[in-house]
């Protein structure tokens, strides 16, 4: 697509409403495609780069875009017009490079490039055409910015008369900065561009500018902002404003600082320095192109650094015997074909494995991960495991582990064990393990259910079962050697006991029987006699006693292997006679207004008594009376004793009710003279818990209502002032008793005039 045009021009990408928390830089070159004489034009090809950070979840590349127009010359330009419909190309992922293969790049870092391409033919003029993208925004986790959430970007080229004269081409980068840097490292990056015309190039380290803001986004036909994510070309023209760096730590010049400080080679383009402080930067490089000492042309570019801490990728490790900071013990004791087991990490970015052994001035090499090597006899040797060797050069790519072996004379670990099967006692072990480096210096024995340091210790097991009693030996080169042997261990306990959780009890009696013999377990079989008639067979049971008595106790244990212990208790179980509670009271429904109440004993076998009549009193009597001062519902409690100490309780809840009643007149004389002029119930209201009272005449028509207990008719037709004739009327009252019981009153009443 080619525009014809007569003016300078910008462009300016419109991306909506979108996040714009995405730039990580961009460059801008041009091309000369060829120079009209006849017409005094030249037209060039445009191309755009930009590039976004792809794992922040900001703003995507516009598609299409839309350019705007200038002309002028340093803090003067002028806006002409607005290009449209230009869509991105070649959009990609950009290949993080470390320049080493062994550095684990983070996982929260991704780059993804865009292009834009048009052409545009141009008059020759004195004054410059300048090319801006102007967008915001910029990352805001970035380190040497002031506010880089709210700054954004204006990436530029301009083409100056000597440029458009000359139908010169701009320089080209050949390469995009390494987008990970490993903090405490050189970076070494070459910058360096291209120039097809063959000119001087000089580098160095400029400003970047910025565009845009966080007003939201400008779209045709809005409101001006030329601090909205999407500044408006036309409104917004050049010079734009420089990025503010974090003085005096950061400046244009030093974006990183660093020991030593980044720098750019004027001269190669080479990023040398080593950065050591961990976070994102904002770079701007600039490369000046000479043709015969003139200054023809500006190639700019700004860029985003990541600067974060690089894992080691490859880590050398053996199984050895005993580990250091610097060595790998490994012993062998009475064999002299050892087989050594690589643990190094992590495979993936291991190529290579070099294993090399002095063995005797004669070397043994391997390249295998493991490794397998005879040696000819006792003594010591040497030997060392590099991972990467060819690799050596980079830190994070190669490892190394130096490796001590000796090897010892054997030790062998070896014992017996008796024990009597059948009844519980101590194991008696006994020791026959030998060194061939002398005594042995170190018993360890473990028996599950203990430990022992002894050479013939001896051992009692609290539990049955299948035991692992294992040895580990050990002599003076601290060669060790182990041996497990197991252990049938059945035994029926040498002393059997148990523990009633009480002796003495009252009818129904439940006492738990604890078995607290050892050795003994679920798997032995339990035969119980509790004296009573019955038996059980658990390993620790309960039984519940009916009858007063007292009882003997029998238990026959029978271990798995058929072992045989009985045990008796004579007279172990006492139950008494226990009282049985109960009792009668009157009135049957106490109210408010009858609220005494006679309680009656009708316990059995009962020596003495206590009442609790809920949390307001209490009694010793056998039959006591009790007046309840307020209405609600009452726990009484009697507790019977005998002269055995047993106990029995009996209880009952007891409501007393709010007392309503009430009567009504058969007539009244509503004459105004004091006396009868209302016809209105009598009695005792307290607890009603609703009240309805309508007054009907002879028609059935309701003349009169009600829901006040204290409201009485006064002979008007619905209180309108007009008299009722005198007469009988009918009369209704429903309403709810203390009971909560719906109660509905009838009757007749005689009006008197």
């Amino acid at each position: 697509m080619i525009y014809r045009i007569g003016f300078i021009f910008s462009f300016l990408f419109f991306f909506g409403q979108l996040n714009a928390l995405h730039i990580i830089g961009g460059d801008v070159v041009y091309k000369c495609l060829g120079k009209d004489s006849i017409r005094n034009e030249v037209r060039f090809q445009i191309i755009f780069t930009m590039y976004r950070d792809s794992r922040s979840n900001g703003a995507n590349f516009d598609n299409p875009t839309r350019f705007g127009v200038y002309r002028g010359s340093g803090q003067n330009w002028t806006f002409v017009r607005t290009i449209t419909n230009i869509r991105v190309q070649d959009v990609k992922d950009i290949d993080i490079a470390t320049n080493n293969p062994c550095i684990l790049v983070p996982v929260n870092v991704g780059v993804q490039s865009g292009v834009y391409i048009f052409e545009v033919t141009l008059p020759i003029s004195n004054d410059s055409y300048l090319i801006a993208y102007q967008r915001c925004c910029r990352n805001n986790t970035i380190l040497n910015l002031v506010n880089p959430g709210g700054t954004g970007a204006a990436f530029t080229t301009e083409i100056t008369p000597a440029a458009q004269r000359m139908c010169n081409n701009s320089p080209q980068f050949t390469g995009f900065p390494p987008v990970v840097i490993c903090v405490n490292r050189p970076i070494n990056f070459d910058h360096s561009a291209f120039d097809i015309d063959g000119d001087s190039l000089v580098y160095e380290f400029c400003n970047p500018m910025t565009a845009g803001g966080t007003d939201g986004a400008t779209t045709p036909g809005s409101a001006i902002s030329c601090t909205g994510v999407t500044p408006d070309a036309g409104a917004c023209p050049p010079p734009f404003d420089l990025v503010t760096f974090r003085a005096p730590n950061f400046t244009f010049n030093r974006p990183m600082g660093g020991n030593p400080v980044v720098n750019i080679n004027p001269v190669t383009g080479l990023i040398g320095g080593s950065p050591n402080v961990l976070g994102q930067y904002v770079v701007g490089v600039c490369v000046k192109e000479y043709r015969n000492g003139v200054l023809i042309s500006t190639l700019q570019r700004d860029f985003q650094f990541n600067v974060t801490t690089c894992e080691v990728a490859v880590k050398a490790d053996i199984v050895a015997s005993s580990k250091t900071a610097t060595e790998y013990n490994v012993i062998s004791c009475g064999d002299f074909n050892i087989n050594f087991k690589n643990l190094s990490t992590d495979v993936r970015y291991i190529q290579s494995y070099y294993w090399e052994f002095d063995i005797q001035g004669s070397k043994k090499i391997f390249s295998t991960r493991d490794a397998s090597v005879t040696f000819p006899g006792l003594g010591q040797y040497r030997g060392t495991m590099i991972l990467n060797k060819d690799l050596a050069g980079l830190v994070e790519c190669s490892d190394t582990a130096n490796i001590v072996v000796n090897v010892f004379p054997a030790i062998n670990a070896d014992f017996t064990f008796k024990y009597d099967t059948c009844v519980a006692g101590p194991v008696e072990f006994k020791n026959f393990s030998v060194s061939g480096a002398g005594p042995i210096q170190k018993y360890d024995w473990n028996f599950v259910e203990g430990k022992s340091s002894l050479k013939d210790p001896l051992f009692e097991y609290e539990k049955p079962g299948i035991k692992i009693a294992r040895l580990i030996v050990e002599d003076q080169n601290k060669c060790r050697d182990t041996l497990n042997k197991n252990i049938n261990y059945f035994p029926v306990p040498s002393i059997v006991v148990i523990e009633p959780n009480t002796f003495t009890g009252c009818q129904p009696a439940s006492i738990f029987f604890d078995n607290l013999s050892t050795p003994i377990d679920e798997t032995y079989k339990f035969e119980w006699d509790f004296g009573d008639g019955k038996t059980g067979d658990n390993l620790s049971p309960t039984n519940v006693y009916e009858n007063v008595g007292v009882f003997t106790v029998k238990l026959k244990l029978i271990s798995p292997i058929g072992c045989e212990v009985t045990k008796t208790w004579p007279n172990l179980i006492k139950i008494f006679e226990s009282p049985t509670a109960g009792f009668v009271f009157d009135p049957k429904e106490p109210n408010s207004f009858n609220n005494t109440v006679r309680f009656t004993d009708q316990s059995l076998n009962a020596s003495s008594h206590l009442w609790t009549f809920d949390t307001i009193g209490v009694s010793l009597l056998q039959s006591p009376t009790f007046t309840f001062q307020d209405t609600g519902l009452y726990k009484v409690e009697q507790v019977v004793f005998n002269a055995s100490g047993c106990t029995d309780t009996a209880t009952v809840f007891i409501p007393i009710y709010p007392f309503i009643n009430f009567f009504m007149p058969n007539a009244f004389t509503p004459n105004n003279d004091g006396l009868n002029d209302v016809f209105i119930p009598v009695g005792s209201f307290f607890g009603i818990g609703f009240y309805n009272f309508s007054i009907w005449n002879r028609w059935g028509e309701r003349i009169f209502f009600t829901e006040d207990y204290a409201t009485g008719w006064n002979g008007q037709k619905n209180n309108t002032g007009e008299n009722a004739p005198p007469g009988v009327y009918a009369y209704t009252i429903d309403y709810i008793d203390g009971r909560g019981e719906s109660k509905k009153l009838k009757g007749q009443c005689t009006l008197i005039r």
